[in-house]
């Protein structure tokens, strides 16, 4: 579950940036109040522990895969 929530999070803070690339508008700060106001605070900085929570994926991914190699042997 918490795999989910930091993912659907990631993509969230992925079309923000998005947003400001292309258009220099950032979303959550428009929603929220700026990027100053608290609760915009809140979301960047929980979409920034989904990115690093994301990062075990990749090892988790890789520890999978080859624990499914040598079930097959």
């Amino acid at each position: 579950m918490l795999d989910r929530i930091s993912l659907i999070l990631v993509v969230i803070g992925a079309l923000n940036w998005g947003s400001i690339g292309l258009f220099q508008f950032d979303l959550v700060a428009w929603i929220f109040g700026g990027q100053g106001a608290v609760i915009s605070r809140i979301i960047y900085t929980l979409v920034a522990l989904a990115g690093v929570w994301c990062l075990s994926l990749l090892f988790r991914e890789s520890a999978l895969l080859s624990d499914a190699g040598d079930d097959a042997k």
